[in-house]
């Protein structure tokens, strides 16, 4: 799809679209609802004020969606196909790396009661894994904006594919 065509779909179609880039109702309802787009870096603008404004329990929402690090997405949808596209790094991961990852997000989901996010796109495995096991030790304020930032690249990394043609 391009720019025109997400512009030209209904409420409902475009809502679907942007559910794949963002779990989350509210910012799929807040991007669609801004349309028309007359470029692509002001429907980008529009996601990133979206991913601003959410509530934590819209994030917490959106987090849902998304697999643990280094463990592979669920279902045949667009979601998890960009999501076996963006943890690309630890595809090939050996079996003491996938352990160490599913440790580390063991350790962060008992801490913080949520999964670990972060925009996986272009990092390795071993800065997957050192990211993991330094927010670990963060309080829970900073480690909610630090997800909903997280949250924000990839929804916006997402929009540009859907939008891109």
């Amino acid at each position: 799809m391009d720019l025109a065509g997400f512009n030209a779909l209904d409420a409902a179609g475009a809502q679907e679209a942007l559910l794949a880039c963002c779990a989350s109702p509210r910012w799929a309802a807040e991007v669609a609802g801004a349309r028309p787009y007359p470029t692509i870096q002001a429907a980008l603008d529009a996601a990133d004020t979206a991913s601003r404004g959410l509530a934590w329990t819209d994030v917490a929402t959106a987090l849902a969606a998304h697999p643990r690090i280094g463990q592979p997405p669920a279902g045949t949808g667009q979601e998890a196909a960009w999501s076996r596209r963006e943890q690309a790094g630890v595809a090939d991961a050996d079996a003491a790396m996938r352990d160490a990852l599913a440790e580390a997000n063991r350790a962060y989901e008992e801490r913080f009661g949520h999964l670990y996010l972060i925009f996986a796109s272009g990092k390795s495995q071993q800065e997957l894994l050192a990211a993991a096991r330094a927010r670990v030790h963060n309080d829970e304020v900073t480690e909610r904006r630090i997800v909903q930032e997280e949250l924000g690249k990839i929804a916006r990394l997402r929009l540009e594919r859907l939008v891109a043609g």
